[in-house]
């Protein structure tokens, strides 16, 4: 047995539910498990960050218990042990939109109109104190991700010059147009988001990976809902909850759509550079086969007159053809650090 073994169970022990079947629920991207305890009359759900492996579960505590006191639905917190990263949480069930969608497609309307109204709700309170802004700056270099991780491994060679236009050229519209004011969870999307239907209102979408909150742009999460890297939205979907949304929150309509694609543009970007990432340096290839849908999102977005400008640096980026797509693969666990 190992020693985070040994100290799961103790933190089990502690918080008394050493009774309970405990059960493997997922991984996720980060260094982040999650576990299942089955206990006789109740179920709770054990998150495991360890902190030497950079995890901090203090962040999590505070975005869910803001989001709980505005009688949203992120899970409870039950317990916690801030210096072994081990938190013990409400269970939500499994009941995600993604996996609620693949058997009953009818009910994506309400679903997306429920979360699109949970974010207007949000927004229309005040953030917590001491959140990061998600600004031009910070945005930019993420979206440049696509140049040093995507286009590198798709090409094997690096484009420092297509970079730094890229930079010069996306930083001043994202400025001009993104102004940081709401919290945003940075990862709101049907496989983040269960749907509860037994609770009221916007409390019937639960909430789960909030974490790595930041201040940022109303339109940020709306685009993370509505141009899913993992599962396809109907186009009618997206156009709907985005007038819905800006109808609701009484947005100028022109200037929040122009906002809307840029920040689609750097996450869509971002995507791109963060799944190869995961799939050449961190052995995970199955990102790989999103990639298509991510690219496609882009191309919508580089559509929007606002775009113009750095549309045709982009267009130096490769299309994920079935060629750079099978490289990539062949590419994994291959690249360490650039």
């Amino acid at each position: 047995m190992s020693d985070r073994t040994d100290l799961i169970n103790a933190f089990i022990d502690r918080a008394g539910w050493s009774a309970a079947r405990c059960t493997f629920l997922a991984g996720d991207a980060s260094n982040r498990r999650y576990f299942r305890l089955i206990g006789e009359n109740d179920n709770a759900v054990l998150m495991d960050a360890p902190p030497e492996k950079g995890e901090d579960i203090r962040p999590f505590v505070r975005i869910a218990e803001y989001l709980t006191g505005l009688g949203l639905s992120a899970p409870k917190v039950l317990a916690e042990d801030e210096a072994t990263g081990f938190l013990l949480l409400e269970d939500l069930g499994d009941a995600l939109f993604a996996r609620v969608l693949e058997t009953e497609q009818g009910l994506e309307n309400s679903l997306y109109s429920t979360a699109t109204d949970l974010l207007a709700e949000l927004h229309g309170h005040a953030p917590p104190d001491n959140l990061d802004p998600y600004d031009p700056l910070l945005m930019t270099e993420l979206a440049a991700l696509a140049f040093d991780w995507y286009a590198f491994a798709a090409t094997g060679e690096k484009a420092p010059d297509a970079r730094r236009k890229f930079r010069d050229t996306f930083q001043p519209l994202l400025s001009d147009n993104t102004t940081e004011t709401v919290l945003i969870q940075r990862d709101y999307h049907a496989e983040n988001l269960l749907w509860l239907p037994d609770r009221n209102g916007t409390a019937r979408v639960g909430l789960l990976d909030f974490q790595d909150a930041m201040i940022g742009h109303r339109a940020y999460d709306l685009v993370s809902l509505l141009q899913d890297a993992r599962r396809d939205v109907a186009p009618s979907t997206e156009s709907t909850m985005l007038t819905r949304y800006i109808e609701t929150t009484r947005q100028e309509d022109d200037a929040f759509r122009t906002a809307y694609h840029l920040l689609g543009t750097q996450r869509n970007l971002r995507i791109l550079g963060v799944f190869t990432r995961l799939c050449v340096r961190d052995g995970k290839a199955w990102y790989v086969d999103m990639i298509p849908r991510v690219w496609n999102l882009l191309q919508r977005d580089l559509a929007h007159p606002a775009l113009a400008p750095v549309r045709p640096i982009l267009d130096t980026l490769p299309a994920p053809s079935p060629d750079i797509l099978q490289r990539l693969k062949d590419k994994c666990a291959t690249i360490p650090s650039l």
